[in-house]
């Protein structure tokens, strides 16, 4: 696992996990029952889906944030399931649109059923989603994660219009950031918070740490483009699609006009080299882009960790602590 700048700490999921083991099972199967259904093929791809095993990180948050905030309810793993189902549902849509062959190293729904299964398997999940909150009632947490998509689909559509025109600057950075990622993570915390309290100073709160959560988490992504310790050698995919992220925005922003015109014609061509990636990965760490894009991520990580500070002491508040550390150390 990869270290912070600020910290030496090894942070491992499992441990964080530990304090709602038993509700992370007991989700596990509330989740694959909520996609039971007597239609042979939809149930078929919902198995196949449930064999991907992703690192759960959003019921993760929905039920910390409960055993933090009062306790974790049945309203709690109604609230991860829907959480997951919709995240899911994202996700096989996501993978239509850009193509994609594999998730989490097996073939994507769309590899092997096609588009139109693909696309209507999205839309069975997120009706699935839908039902299972208003069966029960749980207005609040259906309000809360719908508010999440819509900001989802308005920051992917701002980030393809600015992609077009590369004209992002640092308050479109995170208001796309904010929207795209941030979003849903911050639901997921208030609505864990909703399912456990009607305190609403709290709900409060909570949405505000995940929100701080989320930016310093895709912060760590869009890092990840830069290469891990070694900038001369980036991954360079969010280069190769056109998006300008915070490193690339801040050297932009300092650098002599000749120069960041320079860099920014290499941004627009339609193939990019090795070289060409390489070539704005050293500018973006010549002029402190990606030095200032780590602090930014660590003072958002220091704020989630200020909300949290204000909750009594618990093995709940000490994951959530380790879970934003894991956010800003994580290698992957």
């Amino acid at each position: 696992m990869l270290a912070s700048r600020a910290t030496n700490r090894t942070i491992s999921l499992k441990d964080i996990q530990r304090p709602v083991a038993q509700e992370l099972a007991h989700f596990q199967r509330y989740f694959r029952e909520s996609m039971r259904t007597s239609v042979p093929l939809l149930d078929h791809v919902a198995r196949y889906l449930l064999r991907q095993k992703g690192k759960r990180i959003r019921p993760l948050l929905v039920l910390l944030s409960a055993k933090l905030c009062g306790g974790v309810t049945e309203a709690s793993y109604r609230a991860a399931a829907l959480v997951e189902l919709l995240h899911s549902a994202t996700l096989v849509h996501d993978d239509v649109v850009d193509g994609a062959e594999r998730r989490r190293g097996m073939f994507s729904i769309n590899a092997i059923w096609k588009n139109k299964v693909a696309v209507l398997f999205g839309d069975f999940l997120l009706s699935r989603g839908l039902l299972l909150a208003l069966e029960h009632q749980d207005y609040a947490t259906l309000y809360a994660l719908s508010d999440a998509v819509r900001r989802m689909s308005e920051g992917e559509l701002l980030q393809i219009e600015k992609s077009r025109r590369l004209d992002i600057d640092e308050a479109t950075y995170f208001r796309i950031i904010g929207d795209k990622t941030a979003s849903l993570i911050a639901a997921c915390t208030k609505c864990g918070a909703l399912s456990a309290t009607s305190d609403e100073a709290i709900i409060d709160k909570m949405y505000i740490m995940g929100e701080k959560l989320g930016l310093a988490f895709q912060i760590r992504d869009d890092l990840f483009d830069y290469g891990m310790d070694d900038v001369g050698k980036p991954i360079g995919i969010d280069l190769k699609e056109k998006k300008l992220t915070l490193p690339l925005i801040y050297a932009l922003r300092v650098a002599p006009a000749a120069e960041s015109q320079q860099i920014l014609r290499i941004v627009r061509k339609k193939k990019k080299s090795r070289q060409d990636i390489r070539t704005v990965a050293r500018f973006a760490e010549a002029y402190g882009g990606i030095d200032y894009a780590w602090q930014q991520m660590e003072a958002l990580a220091a704020d989630a960790r200020a909300i949290l500070a204000q909750f009594p002491p618990s093995e709940a508040r000490s994951a959530l602590m380790d879970l934003v550390d894991y956010t800003v150390t994580r290698s992957h």
